[in-house]
């Protein structure tokens, strides 16, 4: 008996949104977006690829176009990666899809994106242009500034990549030159932000008086440490240059620890220390009381200032004036951040009176080959605390008790060192050096005070220090 065929039509295969996308069926995607408008984003099973992964890579300009516009409150994942880490623009750009790449780039695609083997678009459209003899995605990626050094996982660049496949010398040429034009961007780019670095180390070292040798120091380090910028811009290799540990030797109040400061942050601006910080310590932060702390306690210390600059001030209070004292644990303290000098991880700074800091100096065999700078901080004349006078009043902050206030004047540079040499010795400039300007200028501040009236309603009078009441502050001071 004959058997008779099944006529019931059979159920048809749904069709998918990411078959849409390929097929570049506009109609159909739209229809089934507006009826989920989940699957704007919806992953594939295998790939994990989203629509715009899919269109992009068969070039569907429409699909590109109606996801970019999507109206929902779910926007479209410009950088979604698929199961490689792909984006979308590297789907376009690895099948060759330049319209795709434009309309991808135009609405902010970003063209240094990477994918898990390292590679950018450019490596894949260079890979693409190599079999396909097109470059039209190559130029189209060139010219929104892809980057032609960048490098894959394996270290290769895009050019790298072509000198692996078959001669195009068309292709060659595109990106040499671009190699080439973009070295001399970078090399005027970085020259602008050196000009600019530069800048703001000067404004930084103008408000320090004298210490002329130092400032020549650090603008040496400066300027060669921005010419090393250049030169890796340039593509050029240069040796890493680490900044030396350094000892700043001077009285009280002659600006250690404010250039200490400088220096932090000139060294974290040209990229020398990955942070601008101080750490200061004295020997109390250091040195413990029993066996077994000092160690511990200096480490954590140490580590606190990973990264930036550690200032020991009063560093001779670690060696003890008599070497028979076994009982003294600064010597241990010293040998601790000696043995991290050599890690690179710290910068350190040794700072004291001249004449007893010669006694940490001979301590170690190893501290003139790990220390190798020393800088002298002379005491400031009259004219030198005239001038910091006057810099601490023009840069007053809100925190400041005399914020606001502003000096008479007749309070010029010449009168207040004139009134400064007058009313202090020698002796008294040399034990408080810059120390002397604050408490000057608070005593002047209440001597103000004291002589206006309740009844005073000029804003000027309210607000300006004259020289009759520096006067006054500085004899409080010294009398």
């Amino acid at each position: 008996m004959q058997k008779v065929k099944d006529q019931r039509p059979r159920a048809s295969k749904p069709i998918t949104i990411h078959a849409c996308a390929q097929s570049g069926d506009l109609s159909a995607f739209q229809r089934l977006l507006r009826d989920n408008s989940s699957l704007l984003n919806d992953r594939n099973a295998v790939m994990t690829q989203t629509p715009l992964h899919v269109a992009a890579g068969y070039n569907r300009i429409e699909v590109i176009k109606s996801l970019l516009d999507w109206q929902g409150t779910e926007k479209v994942e410009m950088e979604a990666k698929n199961m490689y880490g792909e984006t979308p623009l590297h789907m376009a750009a690895k099948n060759g899809c330049n319209e795709a790449a434009k309309l991808l780039l135009a609405h902010g695609a970003v063209v240094e994106a990477k994918a898990n083997n390292g590679m950018s678009p450019l490596h894949l459209a260079v890979w693409h242009s190599i079999r396909a003899e097109d470059c039209s995605t190559v130029k189209t990626l060139l010219e929104y500034n892809a980057d032609c050094s960048a490098e894959d996982n394996e270290g290769m660049t895009p050019l790298n990549h072509l000198s692996q496949g078959p001669d195009n010398e068309i292709l060659r040429k595109l990106l040499i030159q671009h190699l080439e034009d973009q070295r001399k961007r970078r090399a005027i780019e970085a020259c602008s932000e050196t000009k600019a670095k530069m800048d703001s180390l000067e404004s930084e070292l103008s408000n320090i008086m004298g210490l002329q040798a130092l400032k020549l120091q650090l603008r040496k380090w400066a300027k060669g440490m921005l010419l090393d910028e250049r030169r890796r811009a340039l593509g050029l290799k240069a040796g890493a240059r680490r900044p030396p540990h350094m000892a700043f030797l001077g009285n009280p109040g002659t600006g250690k620890t404010m250039v200490a400061r400088v220096l932090g942050k000139l060294l974290h601006m040209v990229g020398i220390l990955p942070t601008d910080k101080v750490t200061e310590v004295q020997r109390t932060d250091l040195v413990g009381e029993f066996v077994g702390h000092t160690g511990p306690k200096t480490r954590r210390k140490i580590k606190e200032a990973e990264g930036g600059i550690l200032f020991v001030d009063e560093a001779y209070r670690l060696i003890p004036m008599q070497k028979s004292d076994d009982k003294d644990y600064g010597i241990e303290a010293l040998e601790e951040i000696m043995s991290v000098m050599d890690s690179g991880k710290v910068v350190v700074i040794f700072a004291g009176y001249s004449e007893p800091m010669n006694r940490v100096i001979n301590s170690n065999e190893g501290f003139c080959r790990r220390v190798t700078k020393f800088f002298h901080f002379d005491d400031f004349s009259p004219e030198d605390l005239a001038k910091i006078l006057h810099l601490k009043m023009s840069t007053q902050d809100e925190e400041s008790l005399l914020y606001g206030f502003k000096l008479h004047p007749s309070c010029s540079v010449e009168a207040i060192t004139e009134l400064i040499e007058r009313e202090t010795t020698e002796k008294q400039r040399r034990e408080m050096n810059g120390g002397l300007v604050n408490p000057m200028l608070v005593n002047a501040r209440e001597n103000l005070d004291m002589r206006l009236g309740f009844d005073c309603i000029d804003a000027e009078s309210l607000l300006t220090i004259t020289l009759d009441d520096l006067e006054a502050g500085l004899q409080l001071l010294t009398h």
